[in-house]
């Protein structure tokens, strides 16, 4: 675990608390957990222009805290670095406590991985399985508040919807009741993937819950987030891969503009970002600006000096 040695208090003092700003009455614009890309480089990246909430790509907690070397390579941050949410993967209250009192120096709070749909993940125990386990994640939730002691320390869960979903509103019913500080819904139910995102039933969700609601699911620019924020009536919007396509979505541009571009290569290159997520995110970010032909000669590049070349050569960056 890499950081710059922060004082226990000091992203809370610094910073405004996430529950603070999720009970405002304002949209708060969220960078959702997104494995390999959401990392330090590519947070600060979508920090300046408008994310007000950053989580770190899904960590597993079991070998968060039995490795050393997990740590070091799964979580980096520094003193700009907040509000910071740090979501694991859990199927085990201990081992996930564990985990929060280690970063619980270095972040604003823990999110408990309840929606990803992926095979290995579900078979593992982690994931939507488990909005099928109230108990346990009740179990993990209040563990956790047992074990942190810093009372803004915020523990919130990441879900799917269920084909029923009276079972949603109950498993969130029950969350809420053991202490968890806001829920974010992705409006799709696991067997989902790219159908339309059940905005109604996040809305209903919402309706149900006393404690805040962020939505989920295919925002692709900052008025989709402001329309599916007054749709649904939730406290804010998680958006991923509509800011791995333009990280200045949230400040309003309708595609990357080529400062955000060169904002990237600033910040990749000053934190040591390894060539391939530097290169991906560019190919990302490039994507509605480039032609086939322009794609095909810049995603065929193999170093950083090559990127930079072509990006003067083409864009005068």
């Amino acid at each position: 675990m890499k950081s710059d040695c922060i004082p226990t208090t000091i992203c809370q003092e610094r910073k405004k608390d996430p529950i603070e700003m999720l009970h405002s009455g304002q949209l708060v614009k969220v960078c959702a957990p997104m494995v390999r890309y959401s990392k330090l480089a590519f947070r600060t990246l979508v920090r300046k222009y408008g994310c007000d909430l950053c989580y770190t790509p899904m960590i597993v907690a079991a070998d968060f805290v039995r490795s050393i070397k997990a740590r070091d390579s799964e979580f980096t941050t520094n003193q700009g670095d907040c509000p910071l949410i740090v979501q694991f993967a859990a199927n085990d209250a201990r081992l996930l406590s564990d985990a929060a009192r280690i970063v619980c120096p270095y972040a604003n709070g823990i999110d408990i991985n309840c929606g990803c749909p992926q095979r290995w993940a579900m078979a593992e125990g982690y994931g939507a399985c488990l909005i099928n386990k109230p108990e346990l994640v009740r179990d993990m939730v209040k563990q956790v508040r047992n074990q942190v002691e810093n009372p803004r320390f915020s523990v919130s869960i990441k879900i799917r919807i269920h084909d029923d979903l009276t079972r949603t509103i109950d498993l969130c019913r029950k969350a809420e009741a053991t202490g968890v500080s806001w829920i974010t819904v992705h409006g799709r139910t696991v067997e989902e993937r790219h159908q339309p995102v059940h905005y109604e039933a996040i809305k209903i969700i919402k309706e149900n819950m006393s404690i805040p609601v962020i939505a989920n699911g295919d925002i692709r620019s900052l008025k989709e987030a402001e329309n599916v924020w007054h749709i649904t009536g939730t406290d804010g919007v998680m958006v991923a891969r509509g800011l791995l396509a333009n990280p200045a979505m949230f400040a309003g541009y309708n595609e990357t503009p080529l400062q955000c571009i060169w904002d990237w290569i600033d910040i990749a290159l000053e934190l040591g970002t390894p060539y391939m997520c530097f290169h991906q995110h560019l190919m990302y970010m490039m994507e509605k600006i480039t032609s086939r032909q322009e794609k095909r000669v810049f995603n065929a590049l193999s170093s950083t000096s090559a990127v930079l070349d072509y990006l003067t050569d083409h864009y005068g960056i």
